[in-house]
């Protein structure tokens, strides 16, 4: 008899932990999970208290499983045979699964009875299976450090049968912790910001800020394309692009140089929190990475911080450059953020920006020109996209 994979059985994350808002975090990750396989119509679905049991219905098995690894909520998932729940059955797909794996020269039974009612113990199922590969491979059994782990769950009317485990995302499914508002620049640090503020439950939506004729079309594209690949976590990704030129040459002509980074950063956050506001966000992200660059020094960040009362995430804040970059390569954004086209912070960067500014000196130099109708009009101007790597999106918030 052939045996082949036709279940994907999924494992929760740190769903354990949720008490009476289980079943909440437990529905929101099958439908999360659900919207990343849509292009995969014959899947179907059966939900348990611990488990996701996904059927393949004749869905390429490994295709399938990289779209898995992007959903967070998922502790881990395993491709398993499914049998009736006849040892001897059972023991026949072990071996059949045992010979599958030529690579292996060791194996570890790992057998766990949810039905307890089943004879043998799972010492017993272990013991019987063991043997029966000992007999027919050239495999021997290594407890602590096998090349190959066969894992079988006995159920009442079915077993599972599956050769170790693959590592889920982790965190928890995007949606249930609020939606919050991400800065995007086009670097390399805030989409990694972005899928980190995701692994946390919390739906994102960005902000750019474009700087037309001095950034480029070409610079607004990839950003759209960093929009595009951060979708894949979540769905779609609804970014608003603001056109920043009027104002950011008002700072330039009106504020000392070395302040010029404060004062931009410092409406950007204006700009962001009325965004924010205006979409239900409940908090704003940044890439930002504690002493990186002049306006990331810790006296930056609190005159920065000085001009909204919104909650500023920053999941990067404690990470260098080389991790940062390490996770931004895992997250498949990095050839995209190193293109060199120049945001709207890059362009009139000046020679010695201020690294310990005041909120006294920022408000003096905002003082200095009139700048709340050029914010009004910059938000007034402001479009938006909604960017999507499927046919249809779902709105959750």
């Amino acid at each position: 008899m052939a045996y082949e994979a036709s279940v994907i059985l999924v494992r929760y994350g740190e769903l354990s932990t949720k008490g009476k808002n289980r079943k909440d975090f437990v529905n929101r990750l099958c439908e999360n999970t659900k919207n990343q396989l849509k292009e995969f119509p014959r899947l179907t679905y059966e939900k348990t208290y611990d488990r996701l049991y996904i059927r393949l219905n004749g869905e390429e098995c490994e295709a399938v499983s990289e779209r898995l690894q992007r959903v967070f909520g998922l502790s881990s998932f395993s491709v398993a045979i499914k049998v009736e729940s006849v040892l001897e059955v059972i023991a026949e797909a072990v071996l059949a699964l045992a010979k599958k794996e030529t690579g292996a020269k060791t194996f570890k039974m790992m057998a766990r009875r949810h039905d307890k009612l089943f004879y043998p113990d799972s010492d017993g199922i272990n013991r019987h299976c063991a043997g029966l590969i000992l007999a027919n491979t050239k495999m021997t059994v290594d407890v602590h450090h096998p090349d190959l782990k066969i894992i079988v769950e006995v159920q009442r009317d079915f077993t599972y049968i599956m050769a170790g485990s693959i590592a889920g995302a982790g965190g928890f499914p995007v949606g249930i912790g609020g939606k919050a508002l991400l800065l995007l620049s086009g670097g390399i640090d805030s989409p990694v910001a972005a899928v980190l503020t995701m692994k946390r439950g919390v739906w994102v939506e960005a902000v750019h800020f474009a700087s037309p004729p001095y950034t480029s079309e070409a610079a607004l594209d990839k950003v759209k394309k960093l929009a595009g690949i951060l979708s894949g976590f979540q769905g779609f990704v609804r970014l608003h692009i603001v056109n920043l030129t009027e104002l950011q040459l008002a700072i330039n002509q009106h504020c000392d140089p070395s302040y010029t980074i404060t004062i931009l950063r410092r409406m950007m956050v204006r700009i962001s929190e009325k965004i924010a506001t205006s979409h239900k966000c409940l908090a704003l992200v940044s890439g930002e990475s504690l002493g990186q660059v002049a306006s990331q020094t810790i006296q930056s960040i609190q005159v920065i911080n000085e001009v909204t009362n919104f909650p500023i995430l920053r999941p990067c804040i404690s990470m260098d450059k080389v991790e940062i970059i390490q996770q931004s390569y895992k997250i498949g954004t990095y050839e995209t953020s190193i293109l060199p086209y120049q945001d709207c912070c890059t362009i009139f960067t000046p020679q010695n920006p201020v690294t310990k500014p005041t909120v006294k000196k920022a408000l003096y130099q905002e003082n200095r020109f009139d700048w709340q109708p050029l914010l009004q009009k910059a938000l007034a101007d402001m479009t938006t996209l909604v960017i999507s790597t499927q046919e249809e999106s779902k709105d959750y918030l």
